[in-house]
């Protein structure tokens, strides 16, 4: 079975290290962004350099009927999308919970929750169209669905423990067919989302507190991605992979 990925996200952090990374083992690529398509592209050319399949995709992964075009299109060049990455996410600047107004609530669930439903839900409905074909999803969480973030990302923290729950219950809705769904929960990574919240250096203050002492790479979530992704978890689902150094 050819095996072909849509990664959410993957043209910057963790979703560029993962897409690089698959296309190494074989995977053909279809890397998403939402509006740098300069970013996409040069992850695109990295991994044809590298003699992989890959080509970038704009699309609002909030949006239904543009994630459907995205599986079009991706089976249209690639064949059916055996698996995907639901990486796309969003936070704003850090604040307390009293501070954060409606919209900006709504913004980050919007992404983080509702793209990745939308997500899963074209996945399988392609599946579906094609018969029993085993896959695997893997839903990139946070270190803040278990910590709340408090102080910073309540509202980020919150839509990721959704997410978490979309993970476990789909997991076991769809266990009988083979398709496994897992999750990763990263938590000091060194990559542009922290510019995002107000912060670039975040990980850096952050990291003498950690029980390893240091931040960790977009390139080590990147290989827990490949091997739930991998039939090595061919018996793991609705597990999830802490990230976070031991905090």
């Amino acid at each position: 079975m050819n095996k072909v990925v849509i990664v959410t996200g993957g043209s910057r952090g963790i979703g560029a290290a993962t897409s690089l990374l698959l296309a190494q083992h074989g995977y053909a690529v279809c890397v998403n962004f939402h509006s740098n398509v300069q970013q996409a592209q040069k992850v695109v050319e990295s991994i044809e350099e590298q003699g992989g399949k890959a080509f970038a995709y704009q699309a609002d992964v909030s949006d239904e009927k543009q994630v459907q075009a995205m599986f079009v299109a991706t089976r249209q060049r690639f064949g059916t999308v055996s698996h995907l990455v639901n990486n796309a996410g969003i936070l704003f600047t850090q604040s307390e919970l009293k501070d954060i107004d409606v919209e900006r609530f709504k913004q980050v669930l919007d992404t983080n929750v509702i793209g990745c439903f939308v997500c899963c839900k074209s996945y399988i409905n392609q599946l579906d169209e094609e018969g029993a074909i085993p896959g695997a999803i893997v839903n990139v969480s946070s270190a803040a669905s278990r910590i709340g973030a408090p102080f910073e990302y309540v509202d980020y923290a919150a839509s990721k423990g959704a997410m978490d729950s979309i993970t476990k219950g789909l997991s076991l809705e769809l266990a009988g067919r083979g398709i496994r769904v897992n999750g990763v929960r990263p938590g000091c990574i060194y990559t542009e989302m922290h510019a995002d919240g107000g912060e670039p250096n975040r990980v850096d203050r952050l990291a003498p507190n950690l029980p390893m002492q240091r931040g960790g790479t977009p390139e080590e979530v990147a290989q827990s991605i490949l091997w739930l992704l991998s039939e090595e978890a061919s018996y793991v689902t609705g597990s999830f992979i802490e990230l976070a150094g031991g905090r």
